[in-house]
């Protein structure tokens, strides 16, 4: 079985490092052509010079906030006015702080939301019309293991990640006969900048050291490991492939076995 992209084009969010990066690099050695979309420059230029090109493919970048929504739409859709169409887009957004859902206030409920599912439907809309053109579409959500079950301490996040699950799953009903498919990717535990921030936040709470902290979340998992990006990264390019042209609507666990549940 051989994941062969060679002619699709991809827009790729939140992708200078992480699982976002990870997507973007093996979106390309498959022979994609990627656009990357993140808020820092530099950093988009870095990995820019990173992806594959093996197949001919001329790599390149937006500069946008996902604090920033408006911001965002008139990036994107500038961008549109000249772009050929892409096949597949991946929505992957860092997620809110942890924290309690009752002490939240009001405005981090807002702010989560406004840069997850309202960023993510603007992409949306900006491609689906050249992934209906085209007959092919692959929309892949980056969320968490939280829109089965709920994490201890990150309750905005659990929130807003329940949202954008069942805005998905709304979109596959949709746009499933147009040849586009949307999917969620669900990572567990994974080595990554917002792991290193959750280990930190919950050992200063609880007065333990981050390596005791970190070890207690790796005995939660069956595997007794936390993933690698390029792990969840595997996930969302096949589902990016022709290959997985009949799934659609789904949640796909990445988490070493952690999530109670099927």
């Amino acid at each position: 079985m051989k994941i062969d992209l060679t002619g699709k084009r991809a827009l790729v969010s939140g992708s200078t490092a992480g699982i976002g990066k990870a997507v973007a690099m093996q979106l390309a050695e498959a022979g994609a052509t990627v656009t990357l979309l993140a808020r820092n420059e530099e950093k988009l230029k870095g990995v820019c010079s990173q992806l594959d090109s093996s197949a001919g493919q001329t790599h390149d970048y937006l500069v946008a906030d996902f604090s920033k929504p408006e911001a965002l739409k008139i990036v994107v859709e500038n961008h549109m006015k000249s772009a050929n169409p892409y096949h597949i887009l991946l929505n992957n957004t860092g997620g809110p702080p942890g924290g309690l859902a009752i002490d939240a206030e009001l405005d981090e409920f807002e702010r989560a939301f406004r840069s997850h599912l309202m960023c993510n439907h603007i992409l949306v809309q900006a491609v689906v019309g050249g992934m209906k053109a085209e007959g092919y579409g692959r929309i892949i959500n980056i969320i968490s293991t939280s829109v089965k079950i709920p994490l201890t301490g990150l309750g905005v996040s659990n929130t807003i990640r329940g949202a954008v699950a069942n805005w998905s799953k709304t979109l596959a009903n949709e746009l499933g006969q147009f040849g586009i498919t949307v999917n969620n990717v669900l990572p567990g535990a994974t080595e990554t900048e917002r792991l290193t921030s959750i280990i930190s936040n919950k050992a200063s709470k609880t007065g333990k050291s981050e390596e005791e902290v970190a070890n207690a979340m790796r005995a939660q998992v069956p595997a007794a490991r936390f993933a690698q990006p390029w792990e969840v990264a595997a996930a969302a390019t096949f589902l990016a492939s022709p290959l997985a042209g009949y799934i659609n609507g789904i949640n796909v666990p990445v988490d070493g076995g952690r999530t109670g549940c099927l």
